[in-house]
């Protein structure tokens, strides 16, 4: 978006004013980045910096051009001439553009618990203390990778305990699908939100999350996928011929996994009489493995009855754990409805009919890149200290009318207490877990995909 791609923009509207409002002669503004107490999820899996900082805030971006277009609009703006055109100079003609700022945050893909600081920003520059605060609205965005991180991994946990129960824990990798593509609101969510999911597992549809590894994390294929029908493949032949619709995807993918949705009229009928009759012999004499797809109805009900029809007509043994394995000719993918709280009642619906969760795996859109925002982990970014002439001064918030709103005052450490992390100051003896990724313009550590999936691993 290179119409937008003006860092001078890329800020609320009000914190354009806010350099005339600090106490005169402040020099740093110290400010950190947290999930609150009351997030949803005890810990928050930090990821996404990265690619913000190499998108937006890395090399020189601010220019005379791009200081003369926001002085322009923002004087439309606000109908009188309010932009800080001098402290925007300054950063162009001290720093060759380049911000001047120090950036420190928990390595990429750690599970931190809450109500610890995750990221700290402050100038390096003793005029440009306004900056700090002004990157405010970029940097918070990390909330979105790191809270579907944070889900994602969540309902890996989820996955875990059922196939710890019932079946094999080795399958996690490919049992959460993201179909989250349609339902984001531009690619570049579905890019962040899809790379955010992949840290936790290999499945997706949502490709642009894909290439932002490549692009941003130096993976090359973060992510796989498989030939899949939809509604209109099927439906497209007519209700009459719903048969030869899905003989039809047998015989153009004759080996691998193949998956195709079966509820276009009678899911029921479509388990039992298709894939089970007429359809039978051509599964079984696959080289590969059918995943039926329902995608309508109650899902604790539907997956199970379709679990225990394809297990009459298929047939399935049962494990060392004592749980029902489908013949390994088909297999059910669930992707309609799922979210963190569904995952659990359909699992547990399962393990209640002796199903074993080897046989599902789950796509989720809407409950796993949207239905989301920043109060999900209560994240805030909030200024906690400052330097005016030779004094450090400690900042902080206490609403009365909200405790939970109060902030941390002072400047930070990031500790690690056993297992646990602790927020601790500036000047405890202990290993700081903060490093610094991003200096004056430019990124001093360039993380890795695979080592953020190690870092997440459960």
């Amino acid at each position: 978006m290179n119409w937008l791609n003006n860092i001078c923009y890329l800020s609320d509207s009000y914190k354009v004013s806010h350099y005339k409002q600090l106490p005169p002669n402040t020099k740093k503004m110290y400010s950190y980045f947290e999930s609150r107490t009351g997030a949803a999820y005890d810990s928050t899996v930090f990821f996404g910096l990265q690619y913000w900082l190499k998108e937006y805030l890395c090399g020189q971006v601010v220019t005379q051009e791009k200081i003369d277009r926001a002085e322009k609009r923002f004087n439309l703006h606000f109908g009188k001439n309010i932009f800080n055109k001098k402290g925007w100079q300054h950063i162009l003609e001290k720093h060759d553009g380049y911000l001047p700022i120090e950036i420190k945050a928990v390595p990429e893909g750690t599970a931190v618990d809450g109500s610890n600081v995750l990221m700290t920003a402050e100038n390096t520059d003793e005029e440009s203390a306004w900056l700090t605060n002004y990157l405010e609205t970029m940097l918070v965005q990390v909330w979105y990778p790191s809270t579907v991180t944070t889900q994602s991994r969540a309902m890996k946990s989820v996955l875990l305990k059922y196939l710890n129960e019932t079946g094999d824990p080795s399958l996690i990798d490919f049992k959460l699908h993201d179909f989250g593509f349609r339902g984001v609101t531009c690619p570049e969510q579905a890019a962040i939100g899809g790379a955010a999911h992949l840290v936790n597992f290999l499945g997706t549809d949502t490709f642009p999350g894909i290439i932002l590894a490549e692009e941003f994390y130096d993976e090359e294929m973060a992510g796989f996928s498989i030939p899949a029908s939809e509604h209109s493949t099927i439906t497209s032949w007519g209700r009459d011929n719903e048969v030869q619709a899905c003989e039809n995807i047998l015989t153009q993918y004759p080996d691998g996994l193949v998956a195709c949705v079966s509820d276009s009229f009678d899911i029921f009928k479509c388990c039992s009489d298709i894939w089970g009759g007429v359809l039978k012999d051509k599964v079984l004499k696959r080289d590969g493995t059918l995943v039926v797809r329902p995608d309508s109805g109650h899902p604790p009900f539907i997956v199970v009855q379709v679990l225990n029809i394809l297990g009459e007509k298929f047939g399935y043994t049962i494990n060392k754990k004592g749980y029902k394995v489908l013949n390994p000719k088909v297999r059910v993918i669930q992707g309609d409805g799922i979210d963190f709280n569904m995952l659990g009642m359909i699992l547990d619906a399962m393990k209640t009919s002796r199903w074993s969760a080897d046989n599902v795996a789950f796509g989720s859109g809407g409950g796993l890149l949207q239905k989301l925002n920043r109060d999900t982990q209560k994240f805030a970014f909030k200024c906690s200290s400052i330097l005016v002439l030779d004094e450090n001064r400690d900042v902080y918030k206490q609403p009365i009318t909200d405790k939970g709103k109060k902030s941390k005052s002072g400047r930070f450490k990031l500790v690690k207490e056993g297992n646990k992390f602790l927020t601790v100051g500036q000047d405890d003896p202990r290993q700081d877990e903060l490093q610094t990724v991003f200096l004056n313009g430019k990124l001093l550590i360039d993380q890795k995909f695979s080592d953020i999936r190690k870092r997440a691993k459960i």
